[in-house]
């Protein structure tokens, strides 16, 4: 769909006022963050038209199942929850586009970002760098090989997220959070998933809070569950 003389300041206020207030993101940093980051930037041109609209936006051609932008509420949502502070250190897997990223880089004080597809990655960096961002590293790898090891750069971490569900949350991924820190993951099978807070609030000790559900595509490799339960 073309973008050529598409009104996104409308379409921007439209998407802030009719998806994202309606699903509770009331919180003002997180609403002009939105208003600010051009997330038509972060979309492939194909779909540059559609970047503002309540849907997935497929990232790759012909579309991967998986590969795509979340929808903008949901990404909304999941900013609000994670409550980032400027000396947040903060990982995410799965950088897609580099849109959440983005966002997560202009509240925190520094964001490595896993993406699994080369192709992705490279998209991710060139569309940080055009917006200015420089607080952001993405890096190529698979986030779950050998323990979780390409995910211990700059461990311990304030705030993991998990841009994609997964069938639950490993314990090895947990331990890479300091004391007082958050893990955000959408965890469960179709057609129940629910977001997931977890706090770490001891060496061996875990608070997770389950404060509303979305279905969303899986992040690939993830394990499956195990006897461990939180």
């Amino acid at each position: 769909m073309s973008a050529a003389g598409f009104d996104f300041e409308k379409a921007r206020f439209n998407m802030i006022e009719q998806q994202i207030r309606p699903w509770e993101v009331l919180d003002a940093t997180v609403l002009a963050l939105l208003g600010q980051v051009k997330r038509e930037a972060f979309v492939p041109a194909a779909y540059q038209a559609l970047a503002l609209s309540d849907l997935e936006i497929p990232l790759t051609q012909p579309p991967v199942e998986g590969e795509c932008m979340l929808a903008p509420k949901v990404e909304a949502r999941i900013l609000q929850d994670l409550a980032l502070k400027p000396t947040d250190n903060v990982l995410e897997i799965g950088a897609g586009s580099g849109y959440m990223a983005a966002l997560m880089g202009r509240l925190a004080r520094r964001v490595l970002t896993l993406e699994i597809n080369p192709a992705l990655a490279d998209m991710a960096r060139a569309n940080l760098a055009r917006a200015g961002i420089d607080n952001v590293r993405v890096k190529t790898a698979d986030a779950t090989t050998a323990r979780f090891a390409p995910c211990a750069d700059d461990a311990p971490y304030d705030v993991i997220v998990l841009s994609g569900s997964v069938a639950e949350v490993p314990t090895d991924l947990l331990e890479l959070l300091r004391v007082g820190g958050r893990l955000f993951a959408v965890v469960g099978d179709e057609p129940i998933m629910r977001a997931t807070l977890i706090e770490r609030t001891g060496e061996a000790s875990y608070h997770s809070v389950e404060p509303w559900d979305i279905v969303i595509p899986r992040l690939r490799h993830f394990p499956q569950p195990s006897p461990f339960r939180f």
